[in-house]
């Protein structure tokens, strides 16, 4: 499929029952431009967050995220609709590097923040490595490494490593914060369709107008702002010892690129296996820019898959657009300015309900794929790795310093691995082939765990 060269769908103004737009089709250029908005909108509402909860300058992470999403769409050939927000599980070694703190009182230190960024460039490289060796190598030795129970254990503990995070932003005004996150609950059930999938942006915006009427907001830098100008570019700087906070993060974009590319096949009837290492490298290669100027670390987002559920248009064209509005939205430093005025209680109050959802789809994934917790392995896995992520164990090896997040996710992929090599070759795993220890959607025979460990009234186990 030639790249930019899409085909009208039908008339171009309406869509039949029962038919979606493809990613190589397009609507009328109109109704186009209509949905990629309704992207813009979708992703806004997450990805303005990270640049505010790091100091990053939300205009130069925005001016990323649509660079970002047309290096995607470029490399994938325009056959995987995506668009690459800012990453969250870039929030906690970013914030363990520069140690700022939203509204804290202490600007951002632009050394850390270089070193910080020189984290993110490394980042995105490996996840660059690692595309290329799916491409070629193929997927399923990732579907072995991290299977359905380290991979639910690995997004579940960055979500709930940030908790301390939320709460310092939440107590320093926390009737806003509360009001913040009431809307946004509130939002998500009130409403159908595009609104309820709006409930972060517009929660933070009830949040925002309490945030005013309680005298929270300073205008003074909007007012001073230009109304025309590029975003600010900072190089990164590399220290060797900060990069054990940083790579384990890499597991995690894999497991939510993987995942993106599963979805939009399922959606599309499509078979995109075969552009999984692309949609990996060119999200190595997208974040390592971002990193490289200033921006946070990008990933392909959940709530654009929502847009095109909702609106069952596919087309990579409103990613185009959607990317060029994020473009010239960072050329306006007063938009930017505007978005730095949000004060903590609204952060901190958005930041309890994002972060919770991100621990929460860790567990949805133990769910989907039935993970059996009356394993040992299965429970030790998750159990040690949670517990050394949400106290935020430290170990400094030499120069190396290694985290929460970084403990947990080797901790996981450590734990499983041996425990279930040791217990196959002594006898002792109480697991029949199950959806822990197999690829993502492995259909397994019903009932054989349990047929496997009943016993008879002599306290024999059945053969």
């Amino acid at each position: 499929m030639a790249m930019f060269n899409w085909k009208l769908h039908g008339d171009g103004k309406s869509i039949a029952a029962g038919e979606v737009v493809l990613p190589n089709e397009r609507l009328a250029w109109p109704q186009t431009i209509g949905i990629g908005a309704q992207h813009v909108v979708a992703m806004f509402g997450a990805t303005f967050l990270v640049p505010l909860l790091t100091g990053f300058d939300p205009a130069t992470t925005l001016f990323f995220t649509g660079v970002g999403t047309i290096l995607f769409l470029l490399i994938t050939s325009g056959r995987l609709p995506s668009y690459l927000g800012s990453s969250f599980a870039l929030l906690a070694p970013i914030g363990a590097v520069t140690g700022y703190v939203a509204n804290g009182g202490v600007p951002l230190d632009e050394e850390l923040a270089s070193l910080a960024q020189g984290g993110v460039v490394a980042t995105g490289a490996s996840l660059a490595v690692v595309g290329v060796i799916v491409h070629f190598a193929g997927a399923r030795w990732i579907d072995k490494l991290m299977p359905p129970i380290v991979t639910g254990s690995i997004v579940a503990l960055i979500g709930f490593n940030l908790a301390p995070a939320a709460w310092n932003n939440v107590a320093q005004a926390p009737v806003t914060a509360v009001v913040t996150i009431t809307a946004i609950l509130f939002i998500t059930v009130f409403f159908k369709g595009i609104i309820g999938r709006l409930s972060i942006l517009l929660g933070v915006v009830a949040g925002y107008i309490a945030a005013i009427v309680q005298g929270e907001v300073d205008f003074t830098a909007i007012s001073s702002a230009d109304w025309v100008g590029v975003p600010e570019f900072r190089a990164p700087s590399f220290d060797i010892s900060l990069m054990g906070l940083f790579i384990p993060v890499v597991l995690v974009l894999v497991a939510e690129n993987v995942g993106h590319v599963k979805s939009v096949s399922a959606m599309t009837g499509q078979d995109l296996d075969d552009i999984t290492g692309r949609a990996l490298f060119a999200d190595g290669i997208s974040t390592a820019i971002a990193g490289s100027g200033g921006g946070s670390g990008t990933t392909t987002y959940a709530e654009n898959i929502g847009v095109m559920a909702a609106t069952r248009v596919y087309s990579t064209a409103a990613y185009v657009v959607a990317a060029l509005c994020a473009l010239g939205l960072s050329m306006f430093p007063k938009f930017g300015q505007l978005i730095a005025t949000i004060p903590p209680g609204v952060l901190g109050g958005a930041a309890t309900v994002l972060y919770g959802m991100i621990g929460m789809l860790g567990v949805r994934i133990w769910v989907q794929n039935r993970v059996d917790f009356s394993d040992p392995v299965n429970l030790n896995t998750a159990a040690v790795a949670m517990v050394l992520a949400i106290a935020n164990y430290t170990w400094h090896l030499g120069d190396m310093v290694f985290e929460g997040i970084a403990l947990g996710s080797f901790a996981a992929i450590g734990i499983y691995h041996s425990m279930r090599w040791i217990s196959r070759k002594r006898g002792t795993s109480v697991e029949s082939p199950s959806p822990a220890s197999a690829p993502g959607g492995t259909e397994l025979e019903p009932g054989a765990l349990i047929r496997e460990h009943q016993f008879d009234d002599d306290d024999r186990p059945k053969k």
